[in-house]
């Protein structure tokens, strides 16, 4: 946590040494920089949130490696296979309920949950902030997006290498 604090007050101090140069430029890349800063770190909070909620109710299903996905992608050659057994033995009723259980539907529960973990105050704050904070710079007259953009991308790598040791 004080690593994160430390790089956020050594960028901060670097965006303050524009404001002796130019206001004008030190609001854009101050607006910028906090608004992308946060996004970063509310989705990163955000979603280290929901993967421990996922653990804590064991809703977590271990998922295959990316090369068995790609060999594999439907199961067809997994070692559970049901096609040693004989065909007299197969109880295909069965199968096909368990193999239905197997796919994960559209409910209620699942679009909250998902629902939920999107539209989390942490998450919207920052987007609002960028909202405004671009509106704002509009309106004044004093937006600049030759400052504004590569800002932008500042606090996304500050943000980025903050979430890093914060969610470590």
């Amino acid at each position: 946590m004080k690593k994160t604090i430390s790089i956020f007050f050594v960028v901060q101090i670097l965006i303050f040494i524009t404001y002796f140069y130019s206001q004008k430029i030190f609001l854009n890349i101050e607006i910028a920089f906090l608004s992308a800063f946060l996004i970063i770190l509310g989705s990163s909070y955000s979603y280290r949130k929901m993967i421990h909620n996922k653990i804590d109710t064991k809703e977590y299903e271990e998922e295959r490696d990316l090369l068995d996905t790609i060999d594999d992608p439907h199961g067809l050659y997994e070692d559970d296979s049901i096609n040693n057994t004989p065909a007299e033995e197969l109880d295909l009723k069965q199968i096909v309920k368990e193999e239905k259980a197997k796919i994960k539907t559209l409910s209620l529960k699942n679009a909250k949950h998902g629902f939920r973990g999107s539209v989390s105050i942490v998450r919207i704050v920052p987007y609002i902030v960028l909202i405004l904070g671009f509106i704002a710079l509009k309106n004044n007259e004093v937006l600049e997006l030759a400052y504004y953009l590569p800002s932008l991308l500042i606090g996304i790598v500050t943000g980025a290498f903050a979430s890093k040791e914060v969610l470590a």
